[in-house]
């Protein structure tokens, strides 16, 4: 990715842009270590002190996570994504349950009205490959695979706003899956999407956006009840894959 014909006078924000892009397109993902500083010098053909400028840019708007001794983790995929998770990190839990009802029930509605046969075929093989995650027992293989699915209904809106928001709040609503998931998968966290896809197939819109909007009640009910409540340092390292973005809750 080296930069071409470089201007000195905007080299940091040519630096800082080509960063972005990294992650924006997903070459570098939520919880990846970025290239170290000397791999970023000679990959782009600037100095040490440019790269670092713009690194600490982008720590400074939330996209990035320097760790002294582990190197510079991706935690957010866009300024207003890091920004939402710094702001909601300390939420009422029954508020982010409320915010993942509303943005995804409102999805699924417009899913099922909207909805193409290829958000057909992507939602039948997210599901296929949901299932293959939880048979597999890794439980951050699922919440990966599971939020994206999420994603993906509401992509299937057409609705770029809504869209872009849910997107921006990823990171942060992926934290909530992560908890409710817990380290190991078991039975009671399981929740079939089956009927939401067949409701999207079917055009049904309102019982897409039942379904949809049933999930994160069910999630933020067996925490309630159980007396968890997620504290800051859960939500804090909601970016790292040694984190994994989109709406999060138990196997949601």
């Amino acid at each position: 990715m080296p930069l071409t014909t470089p201007r000195r006078s905007a080299l940091s924000e040519q630096v800082i842009a080509e960063l972005r892009n990294q992650i924006s397109s997903g070459e570098w993902p939520v919880g990846s270590r970025i290239p170290t500083e000397p791999e970023l010098v000679e990959q782009l053909g600037v100095a040490r002190n440019t790269v670092r400028e713009a690194v600490r840019a982008l720590a400074h708007n939330g996209l990035l996570d320097i760790r002294q001794g582990s190197g510079t983790y991706v935690i957010a995929t866009s300024e207003l994504a890091g920004v939402m998770h710094r702001r909601f990190a300390d939420a009422d839990p029954t508020h982010i349950a409320e915010l993942r009802c509303t943005l995804e029930a409102s999805g699924a509605r417009l899913a099922a009205r909207r909805r193409t046969d290829r958000d057909l075929r992507q939602l039948d093989a997210l599901l296929a490959q949901r299932e293959a995650a939880w048979e597999s027992g890794d439980a951050e293989a699922f919440v990966a695979v599971d939020a994206t699915f999420h994603m993906a209904v509401v992509a299937a809106s057409h609705n770029e706003v809504l869209t872009a928001l849910y997107a921006d709040l990823n990171e942060l609503l992926r934290a909530w899956l992560r908890l409710d998931v817990g380290e190991e998968l078991t039975p009671e966290s399981y929740m079939d999407h089956d009927r939401l896809v067949a409701a999207i197939r079917a055009r049904d819109a309102e019982t897409a956006a039942a379904e949809a909007a049933s999930y994160p009640y069910q999630c933020h009910r067996r925490h309630t009840d159980a007396g968890d409540q997620p504290d800051s340092a859960d939500l804090s390292d909601a970016g790292d894959l040694s984190d994994a973005g989109d709406l999060s809750g138990a196997a949601g």
